[in-house]
Protein backbone atom coordinates (compact mmCIF):
# COMPACT_ATOMS: atom_id res chain seq x y z
CA UNK A 1 0.00 0.00 0.00
CA UNK A 2 0.95 3.55 -0.49
CA UNK A 3 3.01 4.71 2.80
CA UNK A 4 1.16 7.97 1.91
CA UNK A 5 -1.99 6.46 3.82
CA UNK A 6 -1.66 7.21 7.63
CA UNK A 7 -2.00 3.95 9.90
CA UNK A 8 -2.68 3.00 13.48
CA UNK A 9 -2.19 -0.12 15.54
CA UNK A 10 -4.85 -1.88 17.54
CA UNK A 11 -5.10 -4.77 19.22
CA UNK A 12 -8.68 -6.85 19.26
CA UNK A 13 -8.31 -9.75 21.47
CA UNK A 14 -5.30 -11.27 20.92
CA UNK A 15 -4.46 -10.62 17.65
CA UNK A 16 -2.67 -6.73 16.51
CA UNK A 17 -4.13 -4.85 13.55
CA UNK A 18 -2.49 -2.18 11.64
CA UNK A 19 -5.02 -0.70 9.45
CA UNK A 20 -5.19 2.88 7.65
CA UNK A 21 -6.95 5.41 10.18
CA UNK A 22 -10.29 6.08 8.27
CA UNK A 23 -11.64 2.40 9.66
CA UNK A 24 -12.47 2.94 13.08
CA UNK A 25 -14.24 1.87 15.81
CA UNK A 26 -13.24 -2.01 15.81
CA UNK A 27 -14.81 -5.00 17.33
CA UNK A 28 -13.82 -8.51 18.18
CA UNK A 29 -16.31 -10.16 16.65
CA UNK A 30 -14.45 -13.27 15.05
CA UNK A 31 -11.49 -14.45 13.18
CA UNK A 32 -10.57 -16.55 9.64
CA UNK A 33 -7.36 -18.06 8.43
CA UNK A 34 -7.21 -15.50 6.01
CA UNK A 35 -7.42 -12.22 8.27
CA UNK A 36 -10.88 -12.02 7.54
CA UNK A 37 -13.39 -10.11 10.04
CA UNK A 38 -16.95 -12.12 10.65
CA UNK A 39 -20.12 -9.86 11.27
CA UNK A 40 -22.60 -13.18 12.24
CA UNK A 41 -26.00 -12.90 12.13
CA UNK A 42 -27.22 -15.83 9.58
CA UNK A 43 -25.59 -17.57 6.36
CA UNK A 44 -25.58 -15.26 3.64
CA UNK A 45 -21.99 -13.46 3.65
CA UNK A 46 -21.36 -10.74 2.56
CA UNK A 47 -17.30 -10.19 1.61
CA UNK A 48 -17.02 -6.43 1.90
CA UNK A 49 -14.38 -3.86 1.59
CA UNK A 50 -13.36 -2.66 5.25
CA UNK A 51 -14.32 0.96 4.53
CA UNK A 52 -18.16 -0.80 5.05
CA UNK A 53 -19.07 -0.89 8.82
CA UNK A 54 -21.69 -1.52 10.57
CA UNK A 55 -23.27 -3.74 8.64
CA UNK A 56 -27.02 -4.85 9.48
CA UNK A 57 -29.63 -6.98 7.33
CA UNK A 58 -32.36 -5.08 5.73
CA UNK A 59 -34.19 -7.87 3.79
CA UNK A 60 -33.85 -10.75 1.01
CA UNK A 61 -35.29 -10.99 -2.63
CA UNK A 62 -35.86 -12.70 -5.62
CA UNK A 63 -32.95 -10.49 -7.37
CA UNK A 64 -30.47 -10.33 -3.67
CA UNK A 65 -29.98 -9.40 -0.35
CA UNK A 66 -29.74 -6.18 1.27
CA UNK A 67 -27.49 -4.79 3.94
CA UNK A 68 -27.49 -1.27 5.70
CA UNK A 69 -23.76 -0.11 6.36
CA UNK A 70 -21.92 2.70 7.00
CA UNK A 71 -19.49 3.97 4.34
CA UNK A 72 -15.93 5.82 6.00
CA UNK A 73 -14.66 7.00 2.89
CA UNK A 74 -17.72 9.12 1.92
CA UNK A 75 -18.95 9.60 5.79
CA UNK A 76 -22.70 8.55 4.66
CA UNK A 77 -25.43 5.52 5.45
CA UNK A 78 -25.62 3.34 2.62
CA UNK A 79 -27.58 -0.29 1.07
CA UNK A 80 -25.33 -2.67 -0.24
CA UNK A 81 -27.19 -5.24 -2.83
CA UNK A 82 -25.72 -8.71 -3.47
CA UNK A 83 -26.81 -10.05 -6.30
CA UNK A 84 -28.61 -13.08 -5.50
CA UNK A 85 -26.45 -15.70 -7.55
CA UNK A 86 -26.74 -13.89 -10.95
CA UNK A 87 -24.93 -17.21 -12.18
CA UNK A 88 -26.99 -19.32 -11.85
CA UNK A 89 -28.79 -19.08 -15.02
CA UNK A 90 -29.21 -17.13 -18.61
CA UNK A 91 -31.85 -14.91 -17.52
CA UNK A 92 -30.09 -14.33 -14.03
CA UNK A 93 -26.91 -13.92 -15.53
CA UNK A 94 -28.20 -11.12 -18.03
CA UNK A 95 -30.67 -9.32 -15.90
CA UNK A 96 -27.44 -8.66 -13.38
CA UNK A 97 -25.63 -7.36 -16.68
CA UNK A 98 -28.51 -5.15 -18.17
CA UNK A 99 -28.93 -3.84 -14.11
CA UNK A 100 -25.47 -2.70 -13.96
CA UNK A 101 -25.19 -1.13 -17.23
CA UNK A 102 -28.21 0.86 -16.92
CA UNK A 103 -27.23 2.46 -13.03
CA UNK A 104 -23.92 3.42 -14.62
CA UNK A 105 -26.33 5.19 -17.06
CA UNK A 106 -28.67 6.99 -15.11
CA UNK A 107 -28.44 10.26 -13.18
CA UNK A 108 -31.58 11.72 -11.70
CA UNK A 109 -32.53 12.16 -8.37
CA UNK A 110 -35.72 9.74 -8.58
CA UNK A 111 -33.50 7.04 -9.54
CA UNK A 112 -32.01 5.07 -7.15
CA UNK A 113 -28.00 6.13 -7.36
CA UNK A 114 -25.37 3.92 -8.31
CA UNK A 115 -22.67 5.12 -5.32
CA UNK A 116 -20.19 1.75 -6.25
CA UNK A 117 -19.33 -1.66 -7.62
CA UNK A 118 -17.45 -4.63 -6.45
CA UNK A 119 -16.51 -7.56 -6.30
CA UNK A 120 -14.12 -9.70 -3.74
CA UNK A 121 -12.78 -11.50 -6.67
CA UNK A 122 -10.08 -10.87 -8.27
CA UNK A 123 -9.94 -13.08 -11.66
CA UNK A 124 -12.64 -14.28 -13.57
CA UNK A 125 -12.37 -17.85 -12.54
CA UNK A 126 -13.02 -16.85 -9.23
CA UNK A 127 -15.55 -14.65 -10.15
CA UNK A 128 -18.77 -15.31 -8.32
CA UNK A 129 -20.28 -12.22 -6.52
CA UNK A 130 -21.44 -9.02 -7.87
CA UNK A 131 -22.24 -6.01 -4.75
CA UNK A 132 -23.77 -3.00 -5.62
CA UNK A 133 -23.35 0.12 -3.60
CA UNK A 134 -26.43 2.83 -3.09
CA UNK A 135 -28.46 5.21 -1.17
CA UNK A 136 -29.63 4.01 1.74
CA UNK A 137 -33.27 4.86 1.59
CA UNK A 138 -36.22 4.41 4.57
CA UNK A 139 -38.94 2.61 3.40
CA UNK A 140 -40.78 1.03 -0.11
CA UNK A 141 -43.63 2.48 -1.25
CA UNK A 142 -45.75 -0.95 0.08
CA UNK A 143 -44.88 0.49 3.43
CA UNK A 144 -45.96 3.55 2.75
CA UNK A 145 -49.18 2.89 0.91
CA UNK A 146 -50.23 1.72 4.52
CA UNK A 147 -50.35 5.18 5.84
CA UNK A 148 -53.22 8.25 6.00
CA UNK A 149 -51.19 9.75 3.39
CA UNK A 150 -52.93 13.96 2.87
CA UNK A 151 -53.30 15.36 -0.93
CA UNK A 152 -49.56 17.30 -0.31
CA UNK A 153 -47.54 13.94 -0.18
CA UNK A 154 -49.40 11.71 -2.36
CA UNK A 155 -49.30 14.19 -5.26
CA UNK A 156 -45.39 15.18 -4.33
CA UNK A 157 -44.57 11.09 -4.32
CA UNK A 158 -46.91 10.84 -7.75
CA UNK A 159 -44.91 13.89 -9.14
CA UNK A 160 -41.41 12.21 -8.60
CA UNK A 161 -42.50 8.72 -10.05
CA UNK A 162 -43.62 10.58 -13.10
CA UNK A 163 -40.05 12.61 -13.01
CA UNK A 164 -38.24 9.66 -12.41
CA UNK A 165 -40.28 7.49 -15.13
CA UNK A 166 -39.76 10.54 -18.01
CA UNK A 167 -36.03 9.98 -17.31
CA UNK A 168 -35.81 6.72 -17.94
CA UNK A 169 -37.79 7.17 -21.13
CA UNK A 170 -35.48 10.44 -22.43
CA UNK A 171 -32.74 6.93 -22.45
CA UNK A 172 -34.98 5.02 -24.24
CA UNK A 173 -36.18 2.38 -21.59
CA UNK A 174 -39.48 1.87 -21.38
CA UNK A 175 -40.54 0.30 -17.75
CA UNK A 176 -43.69 -2.13 -18.38
CA UNK A 177 -43.08 -3.21 -14.42
CA UNK A 178 -43.04 -0.05 -11.61
CA UNK A 179 -44.60 -1.91 -8.90
CA UNK A 180 -44.59 -0.15 -4.85
CA UNK A 181 -41.93 -3.09 -3.92
CA UNK A 182 -39.62 -1.65 -6.15
CA UNK A 183 -40.26 2.16 -5.21
CA UNK A 184 -38.33 3.54 -2.39
CA UNK A 185 -39.00 6.60 -0.24
CA UNK A 186 -37.49 8.64 2.24
CA UNK A 187 -38.55 10.35 5.77
CA UNK A 188 -38.67 13.41 3.65
CA UNK A 189 -40.95 12.51 1.34
CA UNK A 190 -38.55 12.20 -1.18
CA UNK A 191 -39.14 8.83 -3.45
CA UNK A 192 -36.41 7.14 -6.04
CA UNK A 193 -37.52 4.28 -8.38
CA UNK A 194 -35.14 1.32 -7.40
CA UNK A 195 -35.35 -1.05 -10.86
CA UNK A 196 -35.31 -0.86 -14.72
CA UNK A 197 -38.14 -3.14 -15.22
CA UNK A 198 -38.44 -5.89 -17.85
CA UNK A 199 -36.17 -5.99 -21.15
CA UNK A 200 -37.32 -5.07 -24.20
CA UNK A 201 -37.27 -8.97 -25.28
CA UNK A 202 -38.92 -9.90 -21.73
CA UNK A 203 -42.42 -10.58 -23.63
CA UNK A 204 -45.27 -12.03 -21.62
CA UNK A 205 -48.11 -14.73 -23.38
CA UNK A 206 -51.51 -14.14 -21.93
CA UNK A 207 -51.95 -18.04 -21.63
CA UNK A 208 -48.58 -18.49 -19.36
CA UNK A 209 -48.32 -20.51 -16.71
CA UNK A 210 -47.70 -20.95 -13.94
CA UNK A 211 -47.81 -17.50 -12.56
CA UNK A 212 -44.95 -16.87 -10.86
CA UNK A 213 -44.37 -13.16 -10.62
CA UNK A 214 -46.53 -10.29 -9.37
CA UNK A 215 -47.84 -8.48 -12.43
CA UNK A 216 -50.54 -6.94 -10.38
CA UNK A 217 -49.45 -3.48 -12.14
CA UNK A 218 -48.56 -4.16 -15.67
CA UNK A 219 -50.63 -2.51 -18.62
CA UNK A 220 -53.68 -4.60 -20.31
CA UNK A 221 -51.07 -4.08 -23.52
CA UNK A 222 -48.27 -6.00 -21.18
CA UNK A 223 -50.60 -8.59 -19.97
CA UNK A 224 -52.05 -9.04 -23.37
CA UNK A 225 -48.56 -9.38 -25.33
CA UNK A 226 -49.51 -6.59 -27.29
CA UNK A 227 -47.06 -3.45 -28.97
CA UNK A 228 -46.60 -0.94 -26.17
CA UNK A 229 -45.71 2.83 -26.14
CA UNK A 230 -44.41 4.81 -22.91
CA UNK A 231 -47.72 5.42 -21.73
CA UNK A 232 -47.55 1.90 -20.64
CA UNK A 233 -46.19 2.83 -16.97
CA UNK A 234 -48.45 5.82 -16.62
CA UNK A 235 -51.11 2.70 -16.45
CA UNK A 236 -48.92 1.29 -13.19
CA UNK A 237 -48.41 4.76 -11.65
CA UNK A 238 -52.64 4.67 -11.82
CA UNK A 239 -52.38 1.33 -10.21
CA UNK A 240 -49.71 2.62 -7.43
CA UNK A 241 -52.14 5.93 -7.01
CA UNK A 242 -55.11 3.60 -7.10
CA UNK A 243 -53.79 1.82 -4.11
CA UNK A 244 -52.98 4.65 -2.16
CA UNK A 245 -56.81 5.94 -2.12
CA UNK A 246 -58.27 2.44 -1.45
CA UNK A 247 -55.21 0.66 0.93
CA UNK A 248 -55.02 -2.58 -1.23
CA UNK A 249 -54.56 -3.96 -4.83
CA UNK A 250 -56.71 -2.90 -7.26
CA UNK A 251 -56.44 -5.60 -9.34
CA UNK A 252 -54.70 -8.79 -7.62
CA UNK A 253 -55.37 -11.51 -10.82
CA UNK A 254 -54.28 -14.99 -9.82
CA UNK A 255 -52.52 -15.49 -13.21
CA UNK A 256 -52.93 -13.11 -16.52
CA UNK A 257 -56.58 -14.23 -17.24
CA UNK A 258 -58.01 -13.48 -13.50
CA UNK A 259 -55.90 -10.58 -14.11
CA UNK A 260 -57.56 -9.40 -17.17
CA UNK A 261 -61.02 -10.31 -15.82
CA UNK A 262 -60.36 -7.95 -12.68
CA UNK A 263 -59.80 -5.15 -14.89
CA UNK A 264 -62.73 -5.60 -16.71
CA UNK A 265 -64.96 -6.19 -14.06
CA UNK A 266 -64.43 -2.45 -12.72
CA UNK A 267 -63.60 -0.64 -15.93
CA UNK A 268 -65.36 -2.64 -18.65
CA UNK A 269 -64.67 -4.07 -21.75
CA UNK A 270 -62.71 -1.75 -23.94
CA UNK A 271 -63.93 -1.07 -27.94
CA UNK A 272 -63.97 -3.53 -30.78
CA UNK A 273 -60.98 -0.88 -31.63
CA UNK A 274 -58.55 -2.12 -29.07
CA UNK A 275 -59.56 -5.84 -29.82
CA UNK A 276 -58.94 -5.19 -33.40
CA UNK A 277 -55.00 -5.04 -32.13
CA UNK A 278 -55.14 -8.39 -30.68
CA UNK A 279 -53.42 -11.58 -31.51
CA UNK A 280 -56.08 -13.86 -33.27
CA UNK A 281 -55.87 -16.00 -30.24
CA UNK A 282 -56.23 -14.13 -27.37
CA UNK A 283 -58.78 -11.61 -29.74
CA UNK A 284 -60.72 -15.23 -29.31
CA UNK A 285 -60.68 -15.29 -26.00
CA UNK A 286 -61.33 -11.65 -24.63
CA UNK A 287 -64.19 -11.24 -27.26
CA UNK A 288 -65.53 -14.42 -25.63
CA UNK A 289 -65.92 -13.19 -22.53
CA UNK A 290 -68.78 -11.65 -20.98
CA UNK A 291 -69.03 -7.97 -21.58
CA UNK A 292 -68.89 -5.56 -18.85
CA UNK A 293 -69.93 -1.74 -18.24
CA UNK A 294 -67.73 -0.87 -15.54
CA UNK A 295 -68.31 0.91 -13.05
CA UNK A 296 -68.24 4.99 -13.30
CA UNK A 297 -65.01 6.56 -11.07
CA UNK A 298 -66.72 8.55 -8.66
CA UNK A 299 -68.52 4.99 -7.57
CA UNK A 300 -64.49 3.08 -8.22
CA UNK A 301 -63.58 5.65 -5.57
CA UNK A 302 -65.53 7.63 -3.66
CA UNK A 303 -65.16 11.17 -1.41
CA UNK A 304 -64.74 9.44 1.58
CA UNK A 305 -61.58 7.32 0.33
CA UNK A 306 -59.73 10.03 -0.13
CA UNK A 307 -57.67 12.26 2.24
CA UNK A 308 -59.69 16.10 3.34
CA UNK A 309 -59.02 18.37 0.67
CA UNK A 310 -56.15 20.48 1.11
CA UNK A 311 -56.34 23.90 2.86
CA UNK A 312 -52.74 24.62 1.82
CA UNK A 313 -52.07 27.01 -0.92
CA UNK A 314 -51.85 24.20 -3.32
CA UNK A 315 -55.78 23.64 -2.72
CA UNK A 316 -55.57 20.31 -4.20
CA UNK A 317 -59.10 18.18 -4.04
CA UNK A 318 -60.13 14.71 -4.32
CA UNK A 319 -61.74 15.14 -7.16
CA UNK A 320 -58.60 16.38 -9.01
CA UNK A 321 -57.31 13.33 -7.66
CA UNK A 322 -60.14 11.25 -9.31
CA UNK A 323 -59.70 13.05 -12.49
CA UNK A 324 -55.90 12.26 -13.01
CA UNK A 325 -56.78 8.33 -12.10
CA UNK A 326 -59.61 8.37 -14.42
CA UNK A 327 -57.00 9.74 -17.66
CA UNK A 328 -54.56 6.88 -15.83
CA UNK A 329 -56.48 3.62 -15.66
CA UNK A 330 -57.46 3.39 -19.46
CA UNK A 331 -57.54 0.24 -20.83
CA UNK A 332 -56.93 1.59 -24.63
CA UNK A 333 -53.45 2.75 -24.44
CA UNK A 334 -54.56 5.18 -27.19
CA UNK A 335 -56.73 7.18 -24.90
CA UNK A 336 -54.58 6.79 -21.65
CA UNK A 337 -52.91 10.22 -20.67
CA UNK A 338 -49.53 10.52 -21.52
CA UNK A 339 -46.20 11.29 -19.00
CA UNK A 340 -45.98 14.79 -20.32
CA UNK A 341 -49.50 15.73 -19.50
CA UNK A 342 -49.50 13.74 -16.30
CA UNK A 343 -46.87 15.72 -14.93
CA UNK A 344 -48.88 18.86 -16.13
CA UNK A 345 -52.12 17.70 -14.36
CA UNK A 346 -53.48 19.84 -11.87
CA UNK A 347 -53.25 17.67 -9.32
CA UNK A 348 -49.46 16.83 -9.91
CA UNK A 349 -47.97 20.25 -11.39
CA UNK A 350 -48.20 22.61 -7.94
CA UNK A 351 -44.68 20.74 -7.53
CA UNK A 352 -43.65 21.54 -11.45
CA UNK A 353 -39.59 21.93 -11.16
CA UNK A 354 -38.00 22.25 -14.86
CA UNK A 355 -34.95 20.78 -13.55
CA UNK A 356 -36.49 18.54 -12.44
CA UNK A 357 -38.74 17.13 -15.28
CA UNK A 358 -36.23 17.55 -18.33
CA UNK A 359 -33.33 17.10 -15.76
CA UNK A 360 -30.41 16.22 -18.53
CA UNK A 361 -31.19 12.79 -20.12
CA UNK A 362 -28.72 10.10 -19.67
CA UNK A 363 -26.67 8.54 -22.37
CA UNK A 364 -28.45 6.45 -24.99
CA UNK A 365 -29.36 2.85 -23.48
CA UNK A 366 -27.99 0.30 -26.16
CA UNK A 367 -31.09 -2.31 -26.63
CA UNK A 368 -28.95 -4.72 -28.16
CA UNK A 369 -28.06 -5.94 -24.65
CA UNK A 370 -31.96 -6.81 -24.41
CA UNK A 371 -31.85 -8.87 -27.89
CA UNK A 372 -28.43 -10.46 -27.00
CA UNK A 373 -28.07 -14.19 -26.93
CA UNK A 374 -24.75 -15.92 -24.50
CA UNK A 375 -24.01 -18.90 -22.61
CA UNK A 376 -23.93 -18.14 -18.68
CA UNK A 377 -19.96 -18.06 -19.16
CA UNK A 378 -20.45 -15.45 -21.07
CA UNK A 379 -22.79 -12.96 -19.34
CA UNK A 380 -20.07 -13.80 -16.63
CA UNK A 381 -17.24 -12.92 -18.46
CA UNK A 382 -18.98 -9.62 -19.29
CA UNK A 383 -20.08 -8.56 -15.76
CA UNK A 384 -16.78 -9.08 -14.75
CA UNK A 385 -15.22 -6.96 -17.34
CA UNK A 386 -17.83 -4.43 -16.52
CA UNK A 387 -17.20 -4.15 -12.96
CA UNK A 388 -13.44 -4.54 -13.14
CA UNK A 389 -13.46 -1.40 -15.71
CA UNK A 390 -15.77 0.44 -12.98
CA UNK A 391 -13.12 -0.24 -10.14
CA UNK A 392 -10.56 0.96 -12.21
CA UNK A 393 -12.35 4.16 -13.72
CA UNK A 394 -13.71 5.10 -9.79
CA UNK A 395 -10.30 4.26 -8.45
CA UNK A 396 -12.91 2.74 -5.25
CA UNK A 397 -11.50 -1.08 -5.36
CA UNK A 398 -9.61 -1.56 -2.39
CA UNK A 399 -6.51 -3.74 -4.34
CA UNK A 400 -5.53 -7.15 -5.07
CA UNK A 401 -5.24 -9.07 -1.38
CA UNK A 402 -6.67 -6.21 1.01
CA UNK A 403 -8.23 -7.42 3.35
CA UNK A 404 -12.21 -7.78 3.94
CA UNK A 405 -14.61 -8.71 5.87
CA UNK A 406 -17.08 -11.36 5.38
CA UNK A 407 -20.71 -10.79 6.65
CA UNK A 408 -23.42 -13.18 7.19
CA UNK A 409 -27.04 -11.77 7.03
CA UNK A 410 -29.53 -14.52 7.77
CA UNK A 411 -30.67 -17.73 5.84
CA UNK A 412 -29.85 -17.93 1.80
CA UNK A 413 -32.63 -16.12 0.60
CA UNK A 414 -35.23 -18.38 -2.08
CA UNK A 415 -37.05 -16.30 -4.44
CA UNK A 416 -39.40 -14.59 -3.24
CA UNK A 417 -42.37 -13.00 -4.36
CA UNK A 418 -42.39 -8.84 -5.37
CA UNK A 419 -44.86 -8.33 -2.06
CA UNK A 420 -41.40 -10.50 -0.01
CA UNK A 421 -38.67 -8.37 -1.40
CA UNK A 422 -36.84 -6.28 0.53
CA UNK A 423 -37.61 -3.57 2.66
CA UNK A 424 -35.43 -1.27 3.90
CA UNK A 425 -37.08 -0.04 7.21
CA UNK A 426 -39.80 -0.68 9.21
CA UNK A 427 -43.19 0.11 9.00
CA UNK A 428 -43.63 2.80 11.11
CA UNK A 429 -41.55 4.59 9.21
CA UNK A 430 -43.15 8.71 8.88
CA UNK A 431 -43.66 9.97 5.98
CA UNK A 432 -43.31 14.01 6.69
CA UNK A 433 -44.60 16.17 4.43
CA UNK A 434 -42.91 17.91 1.24
CA UNK A 435 -42.26 21.27 1.17
CA UNK A 436 -44.81 24.02 1.40
CA UNK A 437 -42.91 25.77 -1.24
CA UNK A 438 -43.55 23.67 -4.43
CA UNK A 439 -41.97 23.66 -6.78
CA UNK A 440 -38.17 25.02 -6.10
CA UNK A 441 -37.84 24.93 -2.50
CA UNK A 442 -40.01 21.26 -2.52
CA UNK A 443 -37.95 19.01 -0.50
CA UNK A 444 -35.55 16.71 -2.53
CA UNK A 445 -32.72 14.00 -1.56
CA UNK A 446 -29.63 14.80 -3.08
CA UNK A 447 -28.25 14.40 -6.47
Amino acid sequence: MSSRHAFYTVEVGDTKFTILKRYQNLKPIGSGAQGIVWYQFGNTEFEVPERYINLEAKGFGAQGTVCAAYDTVTQQNVAIKKLSRPFQNVTHAKRAYREFKLMKLVNHKNIIGLLNAFTPQRTLEEFQDVYLVMELMDANLCQVIQMDLDHERMSYLLYQMLCGIKHLHSAGIIHRDLKPSNIVVKSDCTLKILDFGLARTAGTTFMMTPYVVTRYYRAPEVILGMGYKENVDIWSVGCIMGEMIRGGVLFPGTDHIDQWNKIIEQLGTPSQSFMTRLQPTVRNYVENRPRYTGYPFDRLFPDVLFPTDSNEHNRLKASQARDLLSRMLVVDPEHRISVDQALVHSYINVWYDESEVNAPAPGPYDHSVDEREHTVEQWKELIYQEVMEYEARNNLADGEGAPRCTVSSGSQPTAATDEEEATASSASTTVLPPSEEPPNNASTSEE
